[in-house]
């Protein structure tokens, strides 16, 4: 075998086992890691196509494995990531132009979702960023006490919040100008992760069940394995499914929009995610282009139509802030998706993450 074959064959052997670990239900971090880089390994697996039509025309044991590895990789990706092109239905709708202004100012909320990274400096540009887009709800991750002190100019915006700031990077605030008829912080899994749950009030009088999470990722400088994360996705989707009013999801998810367990999350909660059929919507890493993927999520139920989403500037933080504008419009319309259901065993592998995370 010559050497361009060995390299191509080593090549695709990689990248083609790469793109299937996941498919392994361990949940070690050194497993889960490659939930996040499909669309890169979408890119590799091209570049290793292309190069081996151009270099290599042997199609015979073993190099018959590169072509045939590659393009079941390039499907599999498709079939991840089609999700968030416009070629798939949206599966939260935008608000028909139609509807009436003044109903919709009111059923609307505006949220402001940003990661700040804790050793930032850069407060100014958060609060700036607040004014400018001018959002009802901001909340705020990886938060500490100086990060609370220095956005207290907010406070005479917002008169409802949330301050929890903590030392470890997992602080919230949450700053609002919404009544809030019900809060608490809570703690589901871990005793030093917080996460909120509030009921909004939006200016109709309409009540909204907003749950702000920021687990705890699987790295080898946080977590060995994903368990209490996807435990505290899952503790929260089953109680959004539960609700009969409309129910927000929101924050840091330190998981990707197409792995397993964001997919699982979906069909547990019931809820919607407004980037499927519009775009990926990138938040993290801020800093390195070709190592982006989408880690900050707005997950919503059926009874919401979307009015606008964007991905914000950096404002000196390793994750780019999301802004999300929904309305709540419960009309049904034809065009929408089913709502997520469980399937198979869905609701027993849930229980046996919930039940793992919490009695280890």
């Amino acid at each position: 075998m010559q050497t361009v074959d060995s390299i191509l064959l080593t090549y695709a052997v990689v990248v083609t086992i790469a793109s299937f670990i996941n498919f392994i239900r361990l949940d070690y971090w050194w497993i889960r890691m490659w939930d996040f880089p499909h669309l890169q390994l979408t890119v590799l697996a091209f570049i290793g196509l292309i190069s081996w039509a151009i270099f290599s025309r042997h199609t015979g044991w073993p190099m018959g494995i590169v072509p045939v590895g590659l393009c079941v990789t390039l499907l599999y990706q498709g079939w991840l990531i089609h999700r968030f092109t416009p070629l798939h239905k949206k599966q939260v709708l935008r608000l028909p132009r139609k509807f009436d202004q003044r109903i919709a100012d009111e059923n609307t909320i505006r949220l402001l979702v940003t990661n700040v990274y804790m050793e930032n400096t850069q407060t100014p540009k958060v609060w700036a960023m607040a004014k400018k887009h001018d959002p009802d709800v901001v909340l705020v991750l990886e938060a500490n006490q100086r990060w609370q002190d220095e956005l207290a100019p907010m406070e005479a915006k917002y008169p409802y919040r949330i301050l929890h700031p903590l030392e470890n990077t997992y602080g919230m605030l949450l700053y609002s100008r919404l009544p809030m008829r019900h809060h608490e912080v809570r703690f589901l899994i871990q005793d030093d992760i917080p996460s909120v749950y509030i009921q909004f009030e939006l200016p109709s009088g309409q009540v909204i069940h907003f749950y702000g999470v920021h687990p705890m990722p699987p790295t080898p400088t946080e977590h060995y394995r994903s368990a209490e994360r996807d435990a505290e996705l899952l503790l929260v989707g089953k109680e959004a499914r539960k609700l009969k009013e409309p129910v927000i999801v929101a924050g840091d998810l330190n998981d990707v929009a197409w792995s397993h367990t964001t997919r699982l999350f979906q069909r547990v909660s019931g809820l919607f995610d407004p980037r499927v059929g519009r775009g990926l919507y990138n938040t993290f890493h801020a800093n390195y282009f070709l190592f982006r993927w989408p880690l900050d999520h707005v997950f919503v139920s059926h009874h919401f139509k979307l009015r606008k989403i964007r991905r914000l500037p950096n404002c000196g933080s390793d994750h780019f802030p999301i802004f999300t504008a929904l309305t709540f419009a419960p009309e049904p319309d034809e065009q929408q998706e089913e709502i997520p259901e469980p399937e198979h065993d869905d609701l027993e592998e849930a229980h046996e993450i919930i039940e793992r995370a919490t009695s280890e």
